[in-house]
């Protein structure tokens, strides 16, 4: 709580607004319109900011209980909004048109229903434009299209429940804050203008605004507070706004608002909001075409495949996200929208060939919040890296252990792989020197936890934890063949192929920093990890790699996706990799667009399930890598088209978080997961894996070299450019053509001396 803000029992003094408690006031309701079904729903994201509605762009009070929970406006794991609803005298408008296009932004078109005698539907015609930039902005452009002159009410009502997002995924807290009035101030209490409710219920008009508030139990006041533009409303019924309007034949009014998002008084959004609409607009316009100029650019010769791309360049702007001083992605909209350790390093690494600079800044940001001491609470360890960082109230008042929460047992070995992968990119050794000790850190907690088992293991330490700490974390996953689920202490197989690759990467770095005794000795750890990974995670009845070894050694001897991840690794012998590449291609695995999570001949397939038989791009994008390193061009080839084909059949034509596992048969499409999250950060990456797959760039920048070996376009594309291109510092050009089953490659540009070899 700021000085400034003193509490009584009944009052909230606030910077010269007085608030009380909200039941000792009630106010007239507007009622909401119930919609006959849950309505499909339209996402747009800034920064921390973010907001679903439904296609008419209303947040219905019905609907939050009708099956769309997750719709509002949300900022720093808090809805600010859980209505915003325009009504046509009281009925609900009729859609023609809407869209999430611009991704910061929604546009929508709609028009009146028959209203009794007074109004003929498809009179008036409404365009509704939506804005995020720090705060919500949104102009209503309302025409009569009659011969003849209309008078009617527009409403808009609003509403904030002030919700933490865990309670909106479903969270039950025994106690919450109050809502809260604001009350016209007496002489006594200030001389503030504010606007606010009175007692007996009609809002107090002075600068035409609604303020909704609501107490923590932490002691911080968030507002919604609502401020009217160009018209301003006739009259208020509680928080509806109402205008009368009286509109000549092919007359058009402008109405509009802005929605600052405040805590204590202080913006609660990290960017600084604009004034106006059409300010914010700018802006956004502006900082995302800055964002194209930096980033390389893919194009090929088919408009269809340009879209998908061009989607995936937007989606990655439009994910990255505020913490402190850095930017990185957040994980997906709406329930991941803040920082995970796997989520952003994974999306960080896809992106290496659009981006270097997100590794970058994840990297470093991850490193702020290396673990420093043992928490049980917070699954914290020394040189553990985090798995997900939460700012709601539910972390401020330490319901939840996200402040962060560590229960991730794969983030540290990934973050290790990344400093390595981001230093082959980019020769950029100030920051290999100032992120070394981290790394050494990371290591160290790897090793701590080999020493039981020789095995990198989880199993949750907090009440609040996680029971399952793999990138398949939900709690019936790690199953075996019998569908049973497994007991910890957990080793996955892709988490021990993670610490190898780091391993072997980490001991290149050390013999550059002249660390030999480092480097011989990680060698070595890798070497004889290898070893008694192909002997212990083998199933020779199977043929195949074991998820896991559970808390007593045994195999968890399901047949899932996730050896798939340790193909491009090295970890396996060169005839297991193979019997795994062949294995994951059978069809109780592929279902024509990608392959599933869980075989569908096991008792606990579900192709619904979240792990459990579902397809997860970015898993498919990580299984082609591996493929392909294998040299097993046409079968990665087949993913990349499955998943390309998935891709052009969503909406906006952007990679889901992840799909149903039904088969793919004829002309069907997709079978979409009900509540994925989209965008998503590493759907969104895979796209540029799978670029960096077929024309198979290996970058060496500290030698000043990148190999392009074996490039192979698909047979939906004829040629394809990259333009913009960092490696070291050189900027590249390169132009690929496909002839017949040859993909031929030139170097179209280059600034800079590296060496680019080609070798088909």
């Amino acid at each position: 709580m700021t000085p400034d803000t003193l509490m009584t029992p009944e009052k909230i003094h606030l910077d010269g607004k007085t608030f009380v408690p909200a039941d000792q006031i009630p106010i007239p309701e507007w009622p909401c319109v119930v919609s006959e079904r849950p309505q499909p729903t339209l996402t747009v994201k800034d920064d921390d900011l973010f907001l679903v509605t439904d296609t008419l762009g209303n947040i219905s009070g019905c609907s939050l209980n009708d099956g769309n929970p997750s719709m509002g406006l949300f900022c720093s794991d808090t809805r600010f909004l859980s209505r915003l609803e325009l009504q046509i005298d009281g009925h609900s408008p009729v859609l023609l048109s809407s869209t999430a296009e611009k991704g910061f932004s929604l546009s929508i078109l709609c028009t009146n229903p028959r209203i009794e005698d007074r109004l003929r539907a498809d009179t008036v015609g409404i365009r509704r434009e939506l804005v995020l930039n720090g705060a919500l902005f949104e102009e209503l452009e309302v025409s009569n299209y009659s011969t003849s002159s209309v008078i009617f009410e527009l409403s808009i009502s609003f509403d904030a429940d002030f919700a933490d997002l865990f309670e909106v995924r479903g969270y039950d807290r025994d106690k919450r804050g109050r809502l809260l009035r604001l009350v016209e101030p007496t002489p006594e209490e200030g001389t503030s203008t504010g606007d606010g409710v009175s007692a007996s219920g009609s809002p107090v008009q002075k600068e035409q605004s609604l303020i909704l508030a609501y107490q923590g139990l932490d002691g911080l006041v968030m507002e919604s507070r609502i401020q009217f533009q160009h018209r301003q409303p006739d009259y208020f019924k509680g928080y509806t706004a109402v205008w009368r309007l009286e509109l000549a034949s092919h007359e058009t009014q402008k109405l509009g608002y802005r929605a600052n998002l405040l805590t204590n008084n202080q913006s609660s959004s990290t960017v600084s909001a604009a004034f106006t609409l059409v300010q914010a607009k700018a802006g956004e316009m502006m900082e995302e075409q800055h964002w194209v100029q930096q980033i390389t650019r893919i194009r090929s010769d088919k408009g269809t495949f340009n879209r998908i791309i061009e989607r995936a360049e937007q989606d990655m702007y439009l994910l990255r996200q505020s913490f402190g001083k850095y930017k990185t992605v957040s994980a997906g909209v709406p329930w991941f929208s803040s920082l995970f350790g796997r989520d952003s390093i994974i999306t960080a690494s896809q992106s290496l060939m659009l981006n270097p600079q997100i590794a970058k800044e994840t990297l470093f940001l991850l490193a702020t919040y290396q673990g420093k001491a043992d928490d049980e609470w917070r699954e914290e360890e020394p040189g553990k890296m985090l798995h997900e960082l939460r700012f709601g109230e539910l972390a401020r008042c330490q319901e939840i252990p996200h402040t962060p929460y560590y229960g991730t047992v794969d983030a540290t070995p990934l973050w290790l792989m990344l400093y390595a992968e981001y230093y082959a990119w980019t020769h950029d050794g100030e920051t290999l020197e100032q992120l070394w000790s981290n790394a050494v850190l990371a290591m160290d907690w790897i090793d701590r936890n080999l020493k039981e088992t020789g095995y990198l293991s989880y199993i949750r330490k907090s009440k609040r934890g996680l029971d399952n700490q793999g990138w398949k974390d939900s709690g019936d996953c790690i199953v075996n063949r019998k569908g049973e689920l497994a007991t910890g202490p957990i080793a996955l197989c892709e988490v021990q192929a993670y610490v190898y690759a780091a391993k072997l990467r980490m001991a290149e770095i050390a013999r550059l920093k002249k660390r030999i005794d480092l480097s011989d000795r990680w060698t070595e750890e890798a070497r004889n990890l290898k070893l008694r990974f192909n002997r212990d995670f083998w199933m020779e009845d199977q043929d195949f790699c074991a998820l896991a070894l559970d808390g007593d050694g045994k195999q968890v001897d399901s047949i899932t996706s996730n050896p798939g991840h340790c193909l491009h690794l090295g970890i396996f012998t060169p005839e297991k990799a193979y019997s795994v590449a062949e294995r994951l291609r059978a069809p109780d695995m592929f279902n024509g667009w990608g392959i599933r999570t869980l075989n569908s001949l096991s008792p606990a397939y579900n192709p619904m399930g979240y792990h459990i038989g579902s397809v997860w791009p970015h898993d498919n994008a990580l299984i082609a890598m591996g493929l392909r390193s294998l040299g097993l061009i046409d079968q990665a080839l087949e993913l990349f088209e499955g998943l390309f084909d998935m891709t052009n059949q969503q909406p906006y034509q952007r990679p889901p978080e992840l799909f149903c596992g039904y088969e793919r048969n004829g002309d069907n499409a997709p079978v979409q997961y009900p509540v994925a999250c989209t965008p998503q950060a590493w759907a969104t990456g895979t796209i540029f894996q799978l670029l960096q797959m077929i024309v198979n760039l290996v970058p060496d920048a500290p030698n000043n070299c990148l190999r392009i070996i074996d490039p192979t376009l698909p047979e939906s594309i004829s040629s394809l450019s990259v333009h913009n291109l960092k490696v070291g510092p050189t900027i590249l050009d390169l132009e690929f053509e496909r002839s017949g089953n040859t993909t031929a490659c030139r170097v179209a540009n280059k600034r800079g001396n590296l060496r680019v070899v080609i070798e088909a």
